[in-house]
């Protein structure tokens, strides 16, 4: 790889075990107790989350390293293609809200825009020999994702409240002569300004009030901070453009999938569900 900086000779990774962890979790501990204390109702569901989150993160470093181990790029596209299904299956199932075929095109959007910034990054940017390697592709991908997620279903939250709610307006505007793109464009705007809201404010804070997680996970691993920031500085122009590719995509295809053929406004097609329902 171009440009990749070595480890600091005089910094040794000090590996997590058990017993380190099992005091990590006094901290999650301290959390549920507040929550008892205060009634929040929160206690279960912060348990329930850690156990979940252990399991997912045990069983993603064994995926890993299988993968790692793996020779050839046919392993490693099976899990960056699972990975992006999984996030714009999620993307539509994190909303309060239904549209018929919007949960397809979330996952081609998610696919595509994943995909596309992933590649052009290790590609392109960092220049990564094989193009495929997996200790690159898929944490990077990974990333992009997981923001991308966000932003859409800000996105696709607001655009779809606000055909609910605005369909009078949305509907005089068409019957005054305006096309279908013209009489959306402002619940458009809305909902591709909110979800990109989140990586605007990560951006705006990065370096000053937050250390990001890659840099942090890099200078933990005696990285040069330089070299880390750097990266940091890639990481956060790709999911800049990831979300906004994302985002923009579900938001056009959600607006045009609340339309019949006639540029009618069919928003009975759009329903609300409650988290149960989820």
């Amino acid at each position: 790889m171009t440009g990749a900086a070595p480890l600091a000779a005089d910094v040794a990774v000090i590996d997590l075990g058990a017993a380190q962890l099992a005091l990590a979790a006094g901290l999650l501990l301290a959390a549920a107790g507040a929550s008892l204390a205060l009634r929040l109702g929160l206690g279960r569901r912060l348990l329930l989350a850690a156990t979940r989150s252990v399991a997912q993160l045990m069983l993603l470093g064994l995926v890993l390293k299988w993968v790692f181990d793996s020779e050839g790029p046919w392993l490693v596209l099976a899990v960056m293609v699972l990975m992006a299904i999984i996030a714009g299956f999620e993307a539509v199932r994190r909303t309060t809200y239904r549209l018929p075929g919007v949960r397809g095109a979330s996952i081609g959007v998610m696919l595509l825009s994943g995909l596309l910034v992933t590649f052009y990054g290790v590609a392109v940017v960092i220049r990564v020999e094989p193009w495929y390697a997996p200790q690159y592709v898929i944490p990077i991908l990974g990333m992009v994702l997981g923001n991308t997620l966000t932003g859409i279903s800000l996105g696709l939250e607001t655009v779809l409240a606000g055909f609910a709610r605005d369909r009078e307006r949305v509907e005089l505007l068409l019957a005054h002569g305006a096309t279908r793109a013209e009489a959306s464009r402002d619940v458009v705007r809305l909902a591709v300004r909110t979800g990109l809201i989140p990586i605007l404010n990560a951006m705006v804070a990065a370096g000053i009030v937050s250390i990001p997680g890659m840099m942090t996970g890099q200078i933990l691993a005696g990285q040069d901070p330089a070299s880390a920031a750097r990266y940091q500085i890639f990481i956060l122009f790709s999911i800049a453009g990831g979300v906004a590719l994302g985002t923009v995509g579900v938001v056009l295809a959600a607006a045009r999938l609340a339309f019949d053929d006639r540029d009618r406004l069919r928003a009975e097609r759009i329903r609300s569900v409650t988290s149960s329902a989820r």
